[in-house]
């Protein structure tokens, strides 16, 4: 991006609208507001005026604010200016921006780029802009105030703290490192072992939460999987609270995966309907079988649904033996209110002993579809088993290269404390992997971070932001 270039762009959203921003953005904005204005904007006062063209003639009448770097956005010059949100109204302003700001340079403005100069300019940090996107893009209350928290610096500050803690050991190790007959009475002398097996501790729990930050960002995506005529698509439609996926008793009825997003508990699950699995000579439903699968593969979660009147189908063994074992299943027996009592009030004990069980692969759930029992159960055991706790909620979002990065951290401490755990003369290794975690930290917050993944982060950003 031209960052020496001043900038516009439409900042509300397309279509209509009660209200419509125009922003610009620019090192020094002086000599377009005299160019634009009959009378000089004082910062940070709103100015009711009407927006003329070349020749006089009024566009539009709103309010113009203009405020003055570093007091802004951006840390530049920022005027916006707030008129009725038509989109003829708002692309005759822009036009006339642009063209009395042309020997200025000013320019359309690119995906983010008021986000990015906002971060080049040490007005936030990495992860704060990524949660200016988080907080458009947020789904559910709960991801829009944990979309906020990140934007106030609740993640950066911890990340931060961390990173201080591991630049303090980093100067006693390196200072030492000039008299090496010293080392083995350093780490004993200053702690140097305990001092990295607080901080392991505690990025364990910060990567515990970030874990949980992008379950809330980013959503599960769970498959339904079973036998047809299970109830499938009736439980999709329960838990969707509408008719998403078309239901009859005729097996094999869904063809293709139907996809509908839902909330727990302020937790985005995206809930995929598949074909039903078995053994058909039909071509079409052979693709969607095979989709079904694919589906699996790529599943955070699965839910094996099955008839609670057939609970020792070989068919239903057969599918479980071939699931992944690296993914949560949750086996799930449908059709609960059509067994006799004394059934339904033994497999109502198995699903109360479930709930809680940290061995996924052996959850039996029982509910119905149709009359709605057990489905709260379900609901909650999703949220369990997939790591996520409503007591424990976190703060802020999470992306996935966050929790890579702190991934890799944890991986350079582990191999810094193998070091101190041994005695010879390892501090150089021992400062060196010291390094190489404090770089992974700093990567989330971009004190340290490629161009190429700084383009790859704000070109995902809406235009005007």
């Amino acid at each position: 991006m031209r960052a020496h270039e001043p900038i516009i762009a439409i900042a509300t959203a397309p279509g209509r609208g009660g209200i419509g921003v125009v922003r610009i953005s620019g090192a020094d904005l002086a000599p377009l507001l005299g160019r634009l204005f009959n009378v000089p904007l004082k910062p940070r006062h709103a100015h009711y005026l009407p927006f003329n063209d070349r020749d006089g003639n009024a566009i539009d009448a709103g309010i113009a604010l203009f405020f003055q770097g570093p007091h802004s956005y951006t840390g530049e010059d920022v005027l916006e200016l707030q008129g009725h949100g038509g989109p003829a109204v708002l692309r005759r302003v822009l036009e006339h921006c642009l063209e009395a700001g042309k020997e200025y340079g000013l320019r359309h403005a690119e995906p983010g780029e008021f986000t990015h100069r906002a971060f080049l300019n040490e007005r936030l940090d990495l992860a704060q802009a990524e949660a200016v996107a988080d907080l458009i893009d947020a789904s559910s209350e709960a991801a829009a105030r944990s979309a906020m928290a990140s934007l106030s610096g609740a993640f950066s500050a911890h990340v931060n703290t961390l990173s201080d803690r591991i630049i303090r050991l980093r100067m006693l190790v390196e200072a030492t490192l000039d008299f090496p007959e010293e080392e083995i009475d350093f780490l004993e002398k200053y702690q140097a072992r305990a001092a990295l097996q607080d901080i392991q501790n505690d990025l364990a729990a910060l990567t515990a939460q970030a874990k949980q930050g992008m379950i809330l960002r980013e959503g599960l995506h769970v498959v339904l999987a079973g036998q047809p005529n299970v109830g499938k698509s009736s439980l999709l439609n329960a838990l969707a609270g509408d008719d998403i996926a078309i239901v009859t008793p005729i097996a094999g009825t869904t063809r293709d995966k139907v996809i509908q997003q839902i909330h727990i508990e302020g937790v985005p699950l995206h809930i995929v309907d598949t074909a039903g699995l078995r053994e058909t000579d039909d071509t079409v439903e052979s693709i969607g079988i095979a989709r079904t699968w694919a589906e699996i593969e790529k599943a955070n979660v699965i839910i094996h649904l099955q008839d609670a009147r057939a609970q020792s189908d070989e068919l239903d063994t057969a599918i479980t033996r071939r699931l992944p074992a690296r993914t949560p299943v949750l086996k799930v027996f449908n059709k609960i209110d059509l067994l006799p009592a004394a059934e339904q009030e033994k497999l109502a004990d198995s699903t109360a002993a479930s709930l809680g069980s940290t061995q996924s692969t052996e959850v039996a759930l029982g509910i119905s579809a149709k009359t709605g029992a057990g489905l709260d159960s379900l609901r909650q055991k999703l949220l369990e088993i997939a790591g996520w706790n409503p007591s424990n909620e976190s703060p802020w979002l999470a992306r996935e290269r966050h929790l890579q990065a702190l991934n890799d951290a944890g991986t350079h401490l582990d191999l810094a404390a193998g070091h101190a755990s041994q005695n010879d003369r390892v501090l150089d290794l021992f400062a060196e992997e010291l390094r190489l975690a404090h770089d992974d930290l700093c990567a989330i917050t971009g004190q340290f971070t490629s161009d190429d993944l700084l383009g790859e982060i704000f070109s995902s950003f809406c235009i005007g932001k």
